[in-house]
């Protein structure tokens, strides 16, 4: 899999971009603030429906405009046109020129996995980040997950709401309940699944990171301990006192422990980062052990961030991306380009909203 073509509008600091790439390794050069970072977003929101830097499709328009336009030809079994057109009162998306009309109808379109320094808030950031971390993994390899995400989500947000009234309908309670639980233990199950499938790989990458240095855990961290309907039950008197849902997998986390420490106490900066990128990598192996080719990856700056040691443990994963004729987009300046990384490369000048070839 691999994006052929980008085309944006109005995107960012980008005006209008039409920008073709072959599978392999492609290098964008620039300064700081000439738009490196925007073009891997916009193949990241094409994947994902989402910003990788968390923030909303307002941000992305370009200043003075009324909406963006992204859109992509993506090779894969075959050639798939993916369009996402944004703004404050309309947003389409399409498929081969079809509406898309539900997400699990568009999921999997464009798999990537992205490196960026907003990785750290795996480690340092609130759970929401890691159980996000989660739900995309299994989104990205389980087809029925998303839909019963959005299901359970609706049912905490429907409860909550009526946790909220003064006079609350007990039926109605017990109804969204009884719909929490179900699609709840649905996911806490399938979260089970994954961690013991997920947790070698990054410790494996842990390990070529730090050298053999250090070990990683991944552990899953359940907020239900035993049976989700029970403890729902037990704590019925404090929901209608915080007029919340205390309880359940939107409340989830992820324990993530180098040398058996917890990482956000104990773990350095760099040891902090080197988990991050862990993470990230094991992401990107475990989906291409599932689908049989590697995710397109899209490294925003790290490596000029890595000493020589943590640097060369990434060497791997981008050496068989590229063996598999896989794709990776990689953002540098001058300064920090990674000169272990000589090899045949796409080269691209990114200056001022305009990228070009660069030989």
């Amino acid at each position: 899999m691999h994006l052929a073509h980008l085309r944006l509008r109005d995107f960012r600091n980008y005006a209008r971009l039409d920008a073709d790439f072959s599978p392999g390794f492609h290098l964008l050069l620039g300064d700081n603030a000439q738009g490196k970072t925007n073009i891997l977003e916009a193949i990241y929101l094409i994947a994902t429906l989402r910003s990788f830097r968390g923030v909303g499709g307002a941000q992305m328009i370009r200043h003075g405009q009324k909406g963006y336009f992204a859109g992509g030809s993506i090779v894969g079994q075959g050639t798939t046109e993916a369009k996402l057109y944004w703004s404050p009162r309309e947003k389409k998306l399409t498929l081969n020129g079809e509406p898309v009309r539900r997400l699990t109808d568009y999921w999997g379109t464009l798999r990537a996995v992205v490196f960026c320094t907003e990785d750290l808030l795996l480690v340092k950031g609130a759970a929401r980040v890691r159980r996000r971390f989660l739900d995309l993994l299994l989104a990205q390899t389980k087809p029925g997950y998303l839909p019963i995400l959005q299901r359970y989500m609706q049912a905490v947000r429907s409860r909550n709401a009526l946790l909220k009234q003064r006079a609350i309908d007990e039926a109605l309670l017990e109804s969204f309940t009884h719909e929490m639980v179900g699609t709840g233990n649905q996911l806490m199950t399938l979260r089970r699944e994954l961690l013991p499938r997920i947790s070698p790989l990054a410790r494996l990458a842990y390990r070529r990171i730090s050298n053999d240095a250090e070990e990683l855990k991944v552990e899953y961290l359940p907020a239900v301990k035993q049976d989700f309907a029970t403890e729902l039950n037990r704590a019925r008197t404090r929901e209608r006192s915080y007029r919340s849902t205390l309880i359940g997998p939107h409340r989830d986390d992820l324990q993530l422990l180098v040398n058996d420490k917890p990482a956000i106490q104990f773990a350095s900066e760099g040891q902090k980062r080197s988990v991050a990128i862990a993470l990230k990598m094991a992401q990107a192996e475990y989906l291409t052990g599932i689908h049989g080719a590697p995710p397109v990856l899209l490294i925003d700056d790290v490596m000029g961030e890595l000493d020589l040691k943590r640097r060369s443990g990434l060497l791997p994963l981008l050496e068989r991306t590229q063996h598999a004729q896989g794709q990776v987009f990689m953002t540098c300046t001058e300064r920090n380009w990674p000169r272990e990384l000589e090899r045949r490369v796409a080269t691209w000048q990114v200056q001022g909203g305009m990228l070009l070839p660069a030989g």
